[in-house]
């Protein structure tokens, strides 16, 4: 499904494989910067004491969530300030690209990322040693670890529309409930090898993020079933 984002909306148009490759990498120096931090605390910490490792791993999560989030606000400025410069070099003194596509663009950039990051720690995890489920715990890590990225990819997708709509608007709520709605995701996670506790509220989470971004993008019920029944 994420493929086929990134082949039928994004693809075809330079300007908005930019976009996304650029959102990508500010995730990606978000994560650097919260790995860094991470790495240091555990090395100054001590690791046979369980309670603080404990501590730290919910602290490094938090923090990581609201570092990503520092960048996606960090990269909204910088596409708003691009629009500007788009405006001023075209003819007609328009953009080529609205900040709703640019939201869903970055958004999607963001997904992405993220994905190839858990596919990689996935794909390293199955060279082994050991086999799934030897000891009594699910075989289904992978399989649930799949659908776990497909929801964030989509989910930051969601988040990316709605953060640039309430940065765009002054509507600060909207920004807060995009936070909450990500460390939700993040820390539902702490519910694993119990893998319908993490799966099943993330999905619920992105319902509900896809029917407020679709909304705020100008939809509407009958645009949905015009377009479930292929009429224009």
């Amino acid at each position: 499904p994420a493929l086929g984002l990134f082949l039928f909306t994004i693809a075809r148009d330079p300007l908005r494989i930019i976009i996304l490759i650029a959102g990508a990498f500010f995730w990606l120096v978000s994560l650097l910067l919260s790995s860094l931090i991470w790495f240091i605390a555990v090395k100054a910490s001590d690791p046979q004491d369980e309670p603080l490792q404990k501590g730290l791993l919910i602290f490094g999560i938090t923090f990581s969530v609201l570092l990503q989030e520092a960048f996606r606000f960090l990269y909204y400025k910088l596409l708003r300030k691009a629009i500007k410069g788009l405006v001023a070099l075209s003819e007609d003194s328009c953009s080529p690209i609205s900040i709703q596509q640019m939201a869903y663009v970055a958004g999607v950039g963001f997904g992405l990322m993220s994905g190839a990051f858990s596919m990689i720690n996935l794909l390293a995890d199955a060279l082994g040693p050991g086999t799934v489920g030897i000891h009594g715990d699910s075989q289904l890590y992978f399989l649930t670890s799949a659908f776990m990225t497909m929801v964030l990819i989509f989910l930051h997708t969601f988040w990316g529309i709605l953060f640039f709509h309430g940065c765009e608007h002054r509507c600060w709520w909207e920004i807060t409930a995009v936070i909450i709605m990500h460390l939700t995701v993040s820390g539902s996670t702490f519910c694993n090898p119990l893998y319908m506790g993490s799966l099943v509220p993330s999905y619920l989470l992105m319902a509900t993020a896809a029917t407020w971004a679709y909304l705020l993008s100008g939809g509407s019920a009958q645009n949905l079933r015009r377009f479930l029944l292929c009429k224009s």
